[in-house]
């Protein structure tokens, strides 16, 4: 059997405490809806430790990444009441976002001369064309 050292001892209590701090840090996300520096400030971690974790683990990358779903689920809930109380921009907004196949877009009309010929056209702007 191997004997343990000093150093393999700090290793290991090193990794629980780490375990135990992204575990944490996941709980904190959750909490504000996924904004890493009010959730590292709350827990006391750098940010910089955050980004880390985040770059040098898969598992904890993914439970994050998922936490932003969190944050776009609370939105939307706030958003859909919004609608309900009748509040006619969140009406406007959800239908340019989601009802763009419904023809629910922003359209800008555009004069131009060109050679002294009056040229007129549509600018269809789509935000999710940026």
């Amino acid at each position: 059997m191997a004997k343990t050292t000093k150093s393999d001892t700090i290793l290991k209590k090193e990794q629980i405490r780490t375990k135990t701090q992204k575990k944490a840090m996941l709980e904190a996300l959750v909490n504000t809806l996924g904004v890493v520096t009010t959730a590292c400030l709350k827990l006391g971690i750098a940010r910089s430790t955050f980004y880390e974790w985040y770059d040098t683990d898969d598992i904890f990358k993914k439970s994050v990444d998922s936490v932003e779903d969190v944050g776009i689920d609370f939105a939307e809930s706030h958003l859909f009441s919004q609608i309900k109380k009748d509040i006619p921009a969140s009406t406007i907004f959800y239908l340019k976002t989601k009802g763009k196949k419904r023809g629910y877009i922003e359209k800008t009309e555009v004069d131009m001369n060109i050679g002294g010929e009056q040229i007129v056209g549509m600018i269809i702007k789509d935000s999710g064309d940026e």
